[in-house]
């Protein structure tokens, strides 16, 4: 099937508006590189994901479905197929006693500053995080101390043929970076987490501590993906990698950051193929010196 054919079955579904063709995913990508998408959607609705994902399973059409891109990486070929979009289109939320229900293109961030305003706890973690909630939930994303699998009540997913269904926490098999999103044809939807009453003064400290520990110690300041690498057992990544000097260590435009060493960023218009080169360079380092072999925390995907 063609782009053009494509476009044209995708026009049935949803609005035109919401397609886009050749799309260059260093617009959609926190790493801002990569080549374009065949088509990216947006879609508004739940209707909208479960027509867009039957269509897609029913032609064994390949797809990516992504929130804010901040944990993925699409190689300078682009992707072939369709990636769906959940970000800021599918993104609303309310509040029931202590509850949030959200939709999964909901960020972090603003679901974060949603429950300080209203006086709920213990969200403060993630509120820094780059991320969407489908995106968090997929991974079981977490930071200082926190963890998603710490206040998911349920999730609703969706199953390749559309279908609804809410697995409760348990069923959802959180785990260090993974849920069962990981390893299922499953698509999150919407998720109730389970807060608690507090003060607003005191949410605020917290995030704000947690925000300035960020800016001193991460470097936001440079495209990235967040923390690069998986954190190996018994070890920390960053330290591993600075251990094997490779604090500052360049290809093209990616580095090494001086400011953590976990970190991989865009420091100089890099390319794709730049940060997987760099990669993997630390990967091949860091075993031959220290033993132990790194896993990447981001995920790399589409063609070269």
């Amino acid at each position: 099937m063609t782009k053009n054919e494509l476009y044209g079955m995708l026009k049935d579904i949803i609005d035109e508006n919401s397609i886009f063709v050749d799309e260059s995913m260093k617009k959609h990508i926190s790493f801002k590189v990569g080549g374009p998408a065949d088509v990216l959607v947006r879609p508004k609705t739940e209707d909208e994901i479960k027509d867009i994902f039957s269509f897609l399973n029913d032609n064994n059409i390949p797809f990516l479905v992504k929130g804010n891109g901040s944990n993925i990486l699409i190689k300078d070929g682009g992707f072939r197929g369709v990636v769906i979009e959940i970000a800021d289109n599918f993104s609303s939320f309310e509040i029931v006693g202590d509850d949030m229900i959200i939709q999964t293109g909901a960020l972090l961030s603003s679901i974060g500053r949603a429950a300080m305003e209203n006086n709920l706890t213990g969200f403060e973690f993630a509120s820094g995080i780059p991320g969407t909630l489908g995106g968090a939930l997929a991974m079981n994303a977490g930071a200082y101390g926190g963890e998603m699998k710490n206040i998911v009540k349920s999730v609703r997913l969706m199953d390749e043929k559309g279908k609804i269904v809410e697995f409760t926490n348990e069923e959802m098999e959180f785990g260090y970076r993974h849920s069962i999103l990981s390893d299922r044809k499953m698509i999150a939807i919407s998720a109730v987490i389970s807060l608690k009453n507090g003060k607003f003064d005191k949410i605020k400290e917290k995030m704000e501590d947690l925000a300035y520990q960020r800016r001193t110690k991460q470097p936001l300041e440079y495209p990235s993906a967040g923390s690069t690498f998986k954190r190996p057992d018994g070890y920390f990544a960053g330290k591993l990698i600075q251990d094997s000097n490779l604090k500052g260590a360049s290809m093209g435009g990616a580095m090494v950051s001086e400011k953590h060493s976990g970190f991989v960023i865009n420091y100089n218009n890099a390319t794709a193929t730049d940060i997987i080169n760099l990669i993997e360079h630390i990967k091949s380092t860091v075993y031959d010196q220290q033993g132990v072999r790194l896993e990447e925390e981001v995920k790399i995907l589409g063609e070269d």
